[in-house]
């Protein structure tokens, strides 16, 4: 079947996040129909943060053509276990993007595959005012204990999580059934956002079967060649 939207055009209701390395396809991405952006750095380690430049003219190049910025907290690649240092930078990256005028931000705290509750607090408490994204930190959650995260990351104030439902290494297709089970166990509280793997050509088809009002990647729209 082809798909005959215009280039600028998004699916019916779903707000489609454009994730960005630094500003490559930034304003490409907006004017194809994404209403927002994911700023990051290095997206081949899974992406790190931007630099503070790249999150200022990123900012004002969103917000310019009517999309808003979220920024990547992430000091590193590896794991999403962080030291009291780690934190400590999370918390002047955060606020440096808010002075920055970023909408929100985006990180993830997991240790021993659980949600780590006491430095995911601490970086909420330093984003007060700014929208927050669990990453895809999630997906090394425990399965049985995510409903329980996402409870959690609700009462903390996150808007969303972004979740495969898996290892990256599995197809999106075999992980929907997963994430419509924490779209269902979210119970309309905070939102499920699928990523990896989702495209303009399969966004619809997912975001209908995991019951999702938004999806993020880094081809979530088309881009006119």
């Amino acid at each position: 079947m082809t798909d005959d939207r215009p280039w600028n055009a998004s699916p019916a209701g779903l707000t489609l996040e454009f994730c960005a390395e630094n500003l490559v396809g930034v304003e490409d991405a907006i004017r194809a129909g994404a209403s927002r952006v994911e700023l990051c750095d290095d997206l081949a380690v899974g992406g790190v943060t931007p630099t503070g430049d790249v999150v200022a003219r990123a900012v004002a190049l969103a917000h310019g053509l009517g999309a808003t910025a979220m920024v990547m907290v992430r000091p590193r690649k590896g794991d999403f276990a962080y030291d009291d240092a780690e934190l400590s930078a999370m918390e002047r990256t955060i606020a440096l993007a808010g002075d920055l005028g970023a909408d929100g931000v985006v990180f993830g705290c997991v240790r021993d595959r659980r949600l780590d509750e006491g430095a995911t607090a601490r970086l909420a408490r330093a984003a007060s005012g700014l929208d927050m994204t669990f990453h895809m930190a999630f997906d090394e959650i425990s399965p049985e204990r995510q409903a329980f995260a996402l409870a959690w990351l609700a009462d903390a104030g996150f808007s969303r999580v972004l979740a495969h439902g898996d290892d990256l290494a599995r197809p999106i297709d075999s992980c929907l059934p997963h994430l419509k089970d924490l779209s269902r166990a979210a119970a309309g509280r905070i939102s499920v956002m699928p990523g990896g793997g989702v495209t303009w050509e399969n966004v619809d088809r997912v975001c209908e079967a995991v019951g999702a009002s938004e999806a993020h990647g880094t081809r979530i729209v088309r881009i006119a060649p």
